[in-house]
């Protein structure tokens, strides 16, 4: 990795941190979801990142009409990729309020089926990293805001490599501005006296990184 490659993965990991920093002042408890969204063997060669894009963008905006699988989501984080064998997919964190969500697994076989089964219209498929990825490391699911340890393995397990500039979808673009990385606004907190427990939703915002 050459030095402007390590300074972008520098500065994404560090703002993703404060992402999630910021979310944690709002959620005294975040559940952290980690899947991965894909096309078929049959199809990837087919799809572009425009139709990723947009399949990704239509399951964001579709959260409110869909209450089972979303409900309680407050934020997220994506990363798009071209793979060799996998094609263009995309490394997604689904971060629900802890409160409100506490089953990890489920959340992420149903964001994973609702992908695979109504977005792409069966030609998807996806992995569930929260079933057997992690458990080693506990660096996912349920985080107490003053969980220390479980932010610090979140932090060198999972978002450094989402951060990295690996596999890269520049091949694959047709505008400038699409963007690889992107992630949710986290909603400012309202109070400095004590830990507010609010209830909406994150704001989305596909046009903060590269």
């Amino acid at each position: 990795m050459d030095k402007k490659e390590n300074k972008k993965t520098n500065q994404r990991l560090e703002s993703t941190k404060k992402y999630i920093d910021d979310l944690s002042k709002n959620y005294s408890r975040l559940n952290i979801v980690r899947v991965d969204l894909g096309y078929k063997k049959e199809h990837k060669d087919n799809v572009t990142l425009e139709e990723a894009n947009k399949n990704f963008k239509t399951m964001l905006n579709n959260k409110r009409s869909k209450p089972t699988i979303f409900d309680g989501m407050v934020g997220y984080v994506a990363k798009k990729e071209l793979g060799e064998d996998k094609g263009v997919h995309i490394h997604m964190l689904a971060i629900y309020d802890g409160q409100k969500v506490r089953e990890d697994i489920t959340k992420g076989t149903q964001i994973g089926e609702y992908w695979n089964d109504n977005i792409t219209k069966g030609n998807g498929v996806f992995h569930n990293c929260n079933q057997n990825d992690y458990k080693d490391y506990k660096a996912v699911g349920i985080i107490e805001h003053n969980d220390e340890n479980k932010r610090k393995i979140l932090n060198e397990k999972v978002l450094t490599y989402l951060c990295k500039d690996l596999q890269s979808v520049d091949s694959l673009k047709t505008n400038t501005k699409d963007r690889t990385f992107t992630r949710g606004i986290a909603p400012k907190s309202k109070s400095n006296a004590g830990r507010p427990r609010n209830k909406g939703n994150a704001k989305e915002d596909a046009n903060n990184l590269s």
